[in-house]
């Protein structure tokens, strides 16, 4: 089968079992419920799933399906490229615990693939603990008007390229930026401090960055809650501390789970905040996937490496969602 046909095949398969899910949903449903070509037509629905299956297969599957098989491909000179020297090998996936010039455990990259997940997972928590307070405000405390402003607060500063805030944060955080400048001359420092060498610019650069992506979840998990639970819970005593960890978090467990697992997997992958806000000492591990591509073009090692990043962050999320007794479709509601 020629590499030509499945390419054009897989765009029918994929557009094929979106509409028999479509006709599926409607069979199952009682007279009561209108089906999905009921509400939106069979010629609309028709587009509708094309458009999704198309979206589906240009820029999720078929990229990634090339970034696999280029990863089992060892690294050659274009006019190489399916030759006799082209066969398939796991000398990329090896390359990421072994270097192949020495011999060594490859310990630079190994430990930026830790340091990576393990960063991600404390800004996961960091812009969890920030934005809680703020969505549970927005869903149940806050009046309308006062919701309407402070959703206007968080969004307007994301109308700015998310680079453009990077050096923005970059400029505030320097040894002459304005933060220090204010630190000294309060007599609070004596001289300023590295906050960029000590990866504090890093740290709020991803927190930062993914603030939104937090808040809204969890607003939609906990604006659904009836109040008149929380009511319950005080008159019955419970201090605010224990309605928040019985009655409200419980509830949004769903809604938690899908911001920490969103928030997770961007700052897992960013590319923007390490390079500009990280300290001289700090290796991203998508950095060290961005210079395989664009300045040793080694393209067979970095999606080796990517492909690594990609199945040990969805493993992760896998296991976090069952320690937390989640299920994957309670996160998408």
């Amino acid at each position: 089968m020629s590499s030509r046909f499945v390419v054009l095949l897989i765009p029918l398969a994929v557009i094929a079992i979106f509409w028999l899910m479509a006709r599926r949903e409607a069979a199952t449903r009682g007279p009561g419920h209108r089906g999905y070509f009921d509400r939106n037509g069979a010629l609309l629905g028709t587009v509708f799933i094309a458009l999704v299956g198309f979206w589906t297969v240009f820029l999720v599957v078929l990229p990634y399906l090339y970034m696999v098989v280029e990863s089992f491909h060892p690294r050659l000179i274009p006019s190489k490229r399916g030759g006799p020297e082209d066969v398939l090998t796991i000398a990329q996936y090896r390359s990421f615990f072994v270097e192949p010039s020495s011999g060594n455990w490859n310990t630079i990259h190994l430990w930026a693939f830790i340091y990576t997940i393990g960063v991600s997972v404390v800004v996961a928590a960091f812009n969890f603990a920030i934005c809680y307070p703020i969505a549970y405000y927005m869903a149940q405390s806050g009046t309308r008007q006062r919701v309407r402003v402070l959703m206007l607060l968080l969004v307007v500063p994301y109308w700015v390229n998310e680079i453009l805030r990077a050096f923005a944060l970059r400029l505030l955080l320097a040894s002459k930026g304005l933060i220090n400048q204010m630190l000294m001359g309060a007599g609070i420092t004596d001289g300023p401090i590295d906050f960029l060498g000590a990866n504090v610019g890093l740290y709020v650069g991803l927190s930062y960055a993914y603030l939104l992506i937090m808040v809204f979840p969890l607003y939609n998990a906990i604006e659904s809650l009836d109040r008149n639970q929380i009511e319950a819970a005080r008159d019955l005593g419970a201090p605010w501390w224990k309605i928040h960890r019985d009655v409200v978090i419980p509830y949004a467990k769903p809604g938690i789970a899908s911001g920490c697992t969103m928030v997770f997997m961007l700052s897992a992958g960013s590319l923007a905040a390490p390079q500009f806000l990280g300290g001289p000492r700090t290796l991203w591990f998508t950095s060290i996937v961005y210079d395989f591509f664009f300045q040793s073009f080694n393209w067979p090692r970095g999606a080796a490496y990517a492909f690594i990043l990609l199945v040990a962050c969805i493993a992760f999320v896998l296991l976090m969602l069952r320690v937390f007794k989640v299920s994957l479709g309670e996160t998408i509601r």
